[in-house]
């Protein structure tokens, strides 16, 4: 071989080696960018992790408490209405069961006045003629 083949051998072996070199480099610090932003995904993954779950007990809790809260006012308002419909039905009963003791009594004098119009009635008729009977 010539020494001019020789020096372009040589320097297309060094220019690839040069290359891999670089290449070798930029994948090991690719490889380190790649761990770190894995390492401050993962911190910041766990730290939401930790926010969302806070907010979620925090959230819970509140949630608990309004729904306490609501059923002690439905409960109070359910016996508050009730009491008064207990009443209302007391009072609408007493006037009804006194209104039927008034209708019954008027309805019986009437009766009893029907039975005194027949008596006068048959008394005005007097009493019915009997048979003409031939003797």
């Amino acid at each position: 071989m010539s020494v001019e083949t020789l020096t372009a051998v040589v320097g297309l072996v060094s220019v690839l080696a040069t290359l891999t070199a670089g290449f070798a480099w930029m994948m090991r610090r690719m490889d380190a960018l790649e761990e770190r932003l894995s390492a401050r995904i993962d911190a910041g993954d766990e730290k939401l992790s930790r926010r969302i779950d806070t907010l979620d007990e925090k959230l819970s809790a509140r949630i608990d408490a309004v729904g306490e809260k609501l059923t002690g006012r439905i409960d109070a308002l359910d016996d508050k209405l009730s009491a008064r419909i207990d009443a209302l039905d007391e009072k609408l009963n007493g006037r009804i069961d006194a209104l039927d003791d008034k209708l019954s009594a008027r309805i019986d004098a009437v009766g009893h006045e029907v039975v005194e119009v027949k008596i006068a009635v048959a008394r005005l008729e007097g009493p019915r003629p009997r048979l003409i009977t031939g003797h």
